[in-house]
């Protein structure tokens, strides 16, 4: 087993428990894997990072706050201090400027585009597992009980249209993978097909199909290396073509050496 060490980072009052990795080349991408909502938390994602470690990256993974090991109430969370959190361990916990790899699932699929568009350059690949994109009313409110206007407008028909993040997803250039579950009783099919075209557009994209897989991924890659090792193989893959977002000269490639992270060159 891959050795990793844990920290706790003090962010905005609270303590936010995580773990990392790998870090012996410093010119490395960084795999920053983000859990999801409910009881979602980093444990479930420990055999996925170490695969991704395995590959030669160096790697990052941390409670949000109301979950795991962190402290906080659930209640006082929203996307816009996830989001927040994530930037303060990432600037923290890896190089600067250094290549980044996101991978979000569910709720952080909206993180994860919330991060491409900070970090822009520095995303040379994104992998979404079950991603939920929300409308920008949403972004700044409390998750509260379950009874406040954060989940009443996620309960407003089609509000997700709108959401921001599918506009940045849709100009993303680099790698991008969509891991779908063959049943998924949380994501809207549309949302994924949104989803889906947004990557599409720009990117270079791959869609996972796992057809005996539901909703929770984290779990399902924790259980089941063969599709874990197929998930990071095809978000390591090269094909990106040029600097995501476009920026830069044309044709420049994106910082990111992929031929230290060949997907057929394992331990």
């Amino acid at each position: 087993m891959i050795g990793f060490s844990s920290f706790a980072h003090g962010h905005d009052g609270e303590l936010l428990s995580g773990i990392h990795g790998g870090d012996g080349d410093p010119d490395a991408a960084t795999a920053v894997l983000l859990h999801g909502a409910g009881n979602g938390s980093t444990r479930r994602l420990l055999p996925l990072l170490e695969e991704f470690v395995a590959r030669g990256c160096r790697g990052l993974a941390f409670d949000f706050s109301g979950h795991g090991e962190s402290t906080g109430r659930l209640a006082e969370l929203s996307l816009k201090r996830r989001f927040e959190q994530a930037v303060a361990v990432i600037d923290a916990r890896t190089p600067a400027n250094g290549p980044l790899v996101l991978v979000g699932f569910s709720m952080s699929g909206q993180t994860v585009a919330d991060l491409a568009r900070h970090y822009r350059r520095r995303v040379v690949a994104l992998g979404l597992c079950a991603p939920a994109v929300y409308a920008a009313d949403a972004w700044p409110l409390p998750f509260g009980d379950g009874a406040g206007r954060f989940t009443e407008i996620l309960r407003t028909p089609g509000s997700w249209r709108t959401a921001p993040a599918l506009e940045v997803l849709r100009t993303y250039r680099g790698r991008a993978v969509l891991a779908v579950p063959g049943t998924d009783s949380v994501i809207p099919a549309e949302v994924t097909a949104s989803v889906a075209a947004a990557l599409a557009a720009n990117a270079s994209f791959t869609r996972l199909d796992l057809p005996r897989a539901e909703h929770r991924l984290g779990l399902w890659f924790r259980d089941h290396a063969e599709d874990r090792r197929r998930f990071v193989d095809v978000v390591l893959a090269d094909g990106a073509q040029g600097p995501p977002f476009g920026s830069g000269r044309p044709g420049e490639a994106a910082p990111f050496d992929r031929r230290r992270h060949d997907p057929n060159d394992r331990p």
